[in-house]
């Protein structure tokens, strides 16, 4: 066969290979007819990788280093896909991972311009206040004060007697989610759940993204393995075999890509549950209840807590994404069991098959569970002795009938054996799942008693909650504020107290005389109080009145 003359010629845009033969591997990846490369064409072969890398790197890089770049290697090669030979399988462009077309930029770059939108109404919201402010137009804002409102309610509420009926409650306040005006989140926690929607949303596009690519690349290998059961005339030994892994990759790209949206509503109820679970175990630490913390945790150490306040933000954001990845690949696997044990049998005309293995485990689990039911109620009827009070919910923890109740216990043992190891698997499948599907709680330990510590995550929780609860505590803010204003009232008074005693070193003068001086010059300097003060008969106040007018 002839060898094929090719050559590279770069463009602006795009990298044109030209050669001397009709169809060659270059001009249609899917061609039946197998040509011989020569050796001019190892470096464009070698080239083809580093090209796609370094477009996946001019497509991602500024989500990490904040700004578009160039690619390494210069403009990025299209290649276009001219067939001399008609294929079985459609001819497709392989000009790079272009997944989103031209929504590209916009779909990656939209929160950070929202960011930046807010920053901007931000700045010029401050400066348009700054200036009126300057020009005289509005009041100077005070200083944040030390006793926050929503902190001062809080402890009027708690002040205030209980209403005797609560008010009634709507479906949403019952089930989701009720506002509570004396409670407010820190901007902590507010940025953190902001940042971390983004980085999912972010992290979401971008395993999209990946999704897309890895999909065309199994489209290609699906089409090689067409050519090849086409060119074997689907009489090869291995037929078999290509139809089920086509089968195998036709299944796994639709399930993971319907399982994205429910993975994705999992790890954003998640970011919305920490904030609805952040308030609630706030006012269990409030009214000093610590029982919903593991014991070891009810005096964490202070250098802990401040290292963990300091971790929260950044491991939540972490907790979140590989949460998402994880429970998108647990429910991927669930649904190719779906798949493969309810949709594909019935497709292959197995339904009947598969209906009978269904009817056969599905009455095992009945049996089991039948069995088990009925020992309780037996142990309930027969071994226990009866109520001592009619008002009693549940019989007293007395044996009866001993002897009847070993033979139960003898003839049941080798039952137990077999139930036990059925037990001991669902244990396991049930720990799995819970610990893949809560891996994303930062909030709730997934270890089991005694070993919470082990939990990074769930010790940085902690230790954030400790520190914002003793320093955003209602009730020792306010107690701290009535501390704060008593001083400067002391020391207020202080301070006239001794500029008096540096007025003069004379005759001391009686606070009332003072008093009723500054009151009659007040009133002689404003007329329009004296008609407004409250007359009092017999001590002259009329005449006095008069003679305050007209002076």
């Amino acid at each position: 066969m002839a060898p094929v003359l090719a050559q590279w010629t770069w463009s602006s845009s795009s990298i044109i290979l030209s050669s001397h033969h009709s169809s060659s591997f270059w001009s249609c990846p899917f061609s039946k007819n197998e040509i011989t490369v020569s050796r001019e064409m190892k470096l464009p072969t070698s080239w083809e990788s580093a090209l796609k890398s370094s477009y996946l790197w001019t497509s991602w890089a500024p989500l990490v280093t904040g700004g578009p770049m160039a690619s390494p290697l210069g403009p990025r090669p299209t290649r276009s896909c001219s067939c001399s030979q008609k294929a079985t399988s459609p001819c497709r462009s392989r000009s790079g991972p272009k997944f989103l077309g031209r929504y590209e930029t916009v779909m990656f770059y939209w929160p950070s311009l929202l960011c930046l939108a807010f920053l901007l109404g931000r700045f010029l919201h401050m400066f348009v206040k700054s200036l009126r402010v300057h020009l005289g137009w509005e009041l100077p804002m005070e200083e944040k004060p030390f006793l926050e409102a929503h902190q001062a309610e809080h402890v009027k509420r708690l002040l205030r007697k209980p209403p005797l009926q609560e008010s009634k409650k709507s479906w949403f306040q019952t089930r989701i989610y009720e506002w509570d005006p004396c409670f407010q989140f820190p901007s902590r926690m507010i940025g953190t759940i902001v940042l971390a929607f983004i980085c999912l949303y972010l992290f979401i596009v971008i395993e999209f993204c990946m999704f897309v690519f890895v999909r065309d690349e199994l489209d290609v290998f699906e089409g090689e393995l067409e050519n090849y059961i086409a060119s074997m005339n689907q009489t090869g030994t291995l037929t078999p075999v290509i139809l089920q892994v086509k089968e195998l990759m036709s299944v796994s790209k639709g399930v993971w890509l319907v399982t994205i949206l429910p993975a994705s509503f999992t790890c954003v109820s998640y970011l919305f549950h920490i904030l609805a679970c952040y308030r609630k175990h706030m006012k269990r630490l409030w009214a000093g209840n610590k029982h919903f913390l593991p014991s070891k945790f009810h005096n964490p150490s202070s250098a802990e807590s401040v290292v963990a306040i300091a971790r929260y933000s950044g491991w939540q954001i972490a907790y979140i994404l590989w949460g998402y990845l994880i429970i998108h690949v647990v429910q991927s696997l669930c649904g190719m069991l779906i798949m493969y044990g309810l949709v594909l049998p019935i497709i292959h005309n197995q339904g009947l098959e598969m209906l009978q293995g269904l009817g056969i485990g599905t009455l095992t689990i009945s049996i089991v569970l039948g069995i088990m039911i009925l020992q309780v109620w037996i142990a309930s009827s027969f071994f226990l002795q009866p109520k001592m009070r009619a008002a009693d919910k549940q019989k007293p923890l007395a044996l009866d009938n001993q002897r009847v109740f070993h033979n139960f216990n003898y003839f049941l043992f080798f039952y137990n054996v077999l139930l036990g190891l059925g037990a001991c698997l669902s244990r396991l499948l049930i720990s799995c799942i819970l610990g893949t599907w809560l891996i994303a709680r930062i909030d709730r330990t997934i270890m089991q008693n005694g070993y919470e510590g082990a939990d990074m995550g769930f010790n940085a929780w902690i230790g954030m909650l400790y520190v914002d609860h003793y320093h955003t505590n209602p009730v020792l803010v306010s107690f701290c504020n009535i501390l704060i204003i008593g001083h400067r009232e002391r020391r207020l008074q202080r301070a006239i107290k001794y500029w008096y005693l540096n007025q003069s070193a004379g005759p001391r003068i009686s606070t009332r005389s003072r008093t009723r001086w500054l009151l009659l010059q007040t009133l002689v300097n404003n007329p329009r109080l004296v008609m407004l003060r409250k007359s009092r008969p017999g001590h002259g106040s009329r005449e006095f009145t008069q003679i305050l007018l007209t002076c």
